[in-house]
Parts: C-alpha cells; structure tokens; sequence
C-alpha cells in the first residue's frame, strides 16, 4: 500500500516525473550527494541522486545489458575494461560475465555509494564483490584517466548527468585523457541521456569524440526509467569497423560467453546503431564540429 508520499524528478525543464512511494528504505546525505532509496510498485527499488533517477531494480538490466555488451562483443578480445562511475555495481556485474576479460577497474568517487548498493543492490550485484578480477579504486575518474599508466581494451562511463560533479565526464578533457589510456582499437561507451529532451549533450559528445577520435557514433535503446524516449550511448573509438562487427560475428562470440540476457541480443546490438533521424541528425550535427 502505498505510503502518499511521493519523489519528483525535475531533470527535464518543463516535465515532472513523479513517483509512488510505497516505504522510503533509505535516505541520507553523503559528502558528494543526496541519496535516497524507496520502494514504487512498478520499478521495485528506485535510487535517487540529488533529485535523478539512478537505477531501479525493475529495469536496470535494460541500461546495464547494453552498455556493458555492446563495446565488449564488439571489441571481441577485451581484457582489460575500466568503469568510471557505476557505483551501483550494475556495469561491473554485466561485463564480468564475459570469461575473457582478465581484469575489471571500477573507478567510482563516492564510496559511501558503492557501499550502500553492495547492501541493498545484491539482488543483481552480489557477484561481483566475490570475483577476483574486480578492481575497485575509490577515487575520481576524471583524475584517474589523467594519470594513469594502465591502458584498457574497453572504457565505460557510467555517469550521472553533466551537472555538478559529473559534469567533468563530458569534457572535451576528459574524452581526450580516456584515449590516452585506450589500447589501439579500444572503446569508449558513454552515458548521453535522452536526445528528445536532451539533444544537446549529445551533440556536445559526439562534437568532442570526433575531435580526438577517428570513430565518433551513438547507439540506443528503450529504458523505460529514463523518460522521454530512446536512451543514447555515446561512442568512440579508433577503429570504425568496431561498430559494424557484423551479425554473426555478434552471435559467434556472444553464444562463447555463454550467458543469458534479458534485453540484449546480437540483433538488437546491430540494430541500435541504426538511428531514428532525430537522433542521426543530432550525432551529424556533432560530427560536423
């Protein structure tokens, strides 16, 4: 029953999101950001940071799925793969299901974060803080691609909006210190929101990948948490044909995986860089600088 409280998201100027609040589980603030956690009847767990819609546990494996899938059956021999952000762990859990990759860095700022999903997140996180190969570095990442000298196959920001702290994850910077540390041929996946209603950070993104790399694209897909439609995922990388990997090449490696999926199919991941023309004008209009 629901309790008559509810949360308002106001990320989109002009629209409101509301949500039900059966019970507040949770609500704090930690030194980087307000959080809270509560219970809706339709998206179970939902986390909120300062105000935004991080994650439910309704349909996390839609967002998850296809930012951690996508890059590493494409790339095809990822052994290395850095997380900047993600501190719900959701990123992290998805990519360790590929046997081939050695070793995962997750670089998140806040640890009180990673913390707090490790306790009220295990129902799609609890692998990962048994997996040898999960690297957790508690620092900030735009700080980490700067000076780091390890190199990573594929790079996934896993990113709140560009707006207070996060806003330095879309820096024309920050971009440029994560080719820094790519291996030739590497990935980088970004969040960019939601083009109907955010078409400019999109625009920006692709503006700047194209201005470091040889390879400067957008993926989508459908999440229904993030209001307005299609969910972009920025894209870039060194080697063009990385997003062109062909069907059967997709379903050769993914059946190796030899894992299930909710959401993501070999089909569907070729399928998401075939974009609606609203969302192909806005990566055109980035690519022309």
């Amino acid at each position: 029953m629901s309790s008559g409280l509810t949360f308002k998201e106001t990320l989109y100027p002009g629209v409101e999101v509301n949500y039900a609040c059966d019970s507040v589980l949770y609500q704090d603030r930690s030194e980087h950001q307000d959080l809270v956690l509560f219970e809706n009847p339709v998206f179970g767990k939902v986390l909120m940071l300062d105000g935004i819609t991080q994650v439910t546990t309704a349909d996390e494996f839609i967002y998850h799925e296809m930012m951690a899938h996508v890059p590493i059956l494409a790339h095809g021999a990822a052994r290395e793969v850095l997380i900047v952000g993600g501190g719900d762990c959701g990123m992290a859990e998805e990519a360790l299901k590929h046997p081939g990759i050695a070793r995962l860095t997750q670089v998140e700022i806040d640890d009180a974060v990673v913390e707090f999903s490790r306790t009220n997140f295990s129902e799609f996180n609890a692998p990962v803080f048994d997996d040898p190969r999960f690297d957790l570095v508690i620092a900030d990442g735009a700080r980490f691609v700067a000076e780091t000298d390890r190199r990573f196959d594929v790079v996934m920001v896993d990113s709140t909006d560009p707006m207070g702290p996060g806003a330095v994850l879309f820096t024309q910077e920050f971009y440029r210190n994560v080719h820094r540390c790519l291996t030739p041929g590497g990935v980088l996946v970004t969040q960019n929101g939601v083009p109907f209603l955010q078409r400019a950070e999109l625009v920006t993104s692709v503006r700047h990948f194209a201005s470091i790399y040889k390879d400067a694209a957008a993926y989508v897909a459908a999440i229904p948490t993030y209001f307005g439609g299609h969910m972009a995922f920025g894209w870039a990388s060194d080697n063009a044909d990385l997003r062109k990997t062909p069907v059967d090449v997709l379903t050769e490696r993914f059946d190796a995986a030899g894992f299930d999926t909710r959401y993501y199919t070999p089909e569907v991941h070729a399928a998401a860089f075939a974009l609606p023309r609203f969302i192909r004008d806005a990566v055109d209009e980035g690519r022309k600088g």
